[in-house]
């Protein structure tokens, strides 16, 4: 089995943000040569997040930013960290720092209306995505 491990950096926009990065991810996995095996998608930050959900309706991502929002604020009262991103934090926490994407024929799998994103909650910021591509 071969492993290769490949990064790349986001600059984000908004404080939160989801970012669809399957076409990223898809160069790397056919740049590897990697045929049959896995990738993980991986985001060393602890406000942000790697998700996959629908890519082809952009309502989506808006509904899951506002839902998050909702459910955990910004502003909420009774926070103790000090830097004011509490809810960044437990955002990244619940929604986890990464993916594991199967390769079949050289190709993610992934269902039809399957998307890859990296999810941001305390931006505009500059971010590393570190992917590793295990496989034959």
């Amino acid at each position: 089995m071969e492993i290769i491990q490949k990064e790349f950096h986001i600059s984000t926009k908004n404080r939160s943000q989801m970012i669809d990065i399957t076409g990223k991810v898809q160069s790397l996995l056919r740049e590897s040569g990697i045929l049959q095996g896995d990738v993980i998608v991986y985001c060393p930050h602890t406000t942000a997040a790697i998700t996959i959900n629908e890519n082809a309706d952009p309502s989506v991502v808006h509904d899951l930013l506002l839902t998050l929002e909702e459910l955990i604020p910004q502003g909420r009262s009774g926070y103790r960290h000090y830097e004011g991103n509490s809810d960044a934090h437990v955002k990244s926490s619940l929604l986890g720092c990464s993916e594991q994407v199967l390769v079949k024929d050289g190709s993610l799998v992934l269902g039809t209306w399957q998307g890859i994103y990296f999810c941001e909650f305390d931006g505009p910021r500059s971010r590393k995505v570190i992917v590793q591509i295990r496989g034959q």
